[in-house]
């Protein structure tokens, strides 16, 4: 169940990131608001992870997700730049991710 709440987890991470970026530095309410409720529930998840997984495998595999999410959405959703290079370099943090999962507790 613990890496069902890191999965989830991380995606809440890429949602409340999304939503910081609409939210112009905290000046506009509604995004505002999604980001700080979303944050909560990320970090409320990771908390539940980390109880049984290893504290540098969950947070890295949370960040991992957050970070190759929130590249997704800014290339789909805000024409972020698709070059060779950072989708190689995306790549590797995907495949670092997945290797600690493999490699497991």
């Amino acid at each position: 169940m613990a890496w069902v709440y890191l999965v989830i987890a991380g995606i809440m991470e890429v949602v409340w990131a999304t939503a910081m970026k609409y939210s112009e530095g905290f000046s506009r309410l509604w995004p505002s608001i999604i980001t700080l409720v979303f944050m909560i529930i990320s970090f409320a998840l990771l908390s539940q992870a980390m109880k049984t997984l290893p504290l540098g495998t969950a947070y890295a595999v949370w960040t991992g997700i957050g970070a190759v999410g929130s590249v997704l959405v800014g290339i789909l959703f805000f024409a972020d730049s698709t070059a060779p290079l950072r989708l190689l370099f995306i790549s590797l943090i995907l495949i670092g991710v997945v290797g600690l999962k493999l490699v497991g507790e």
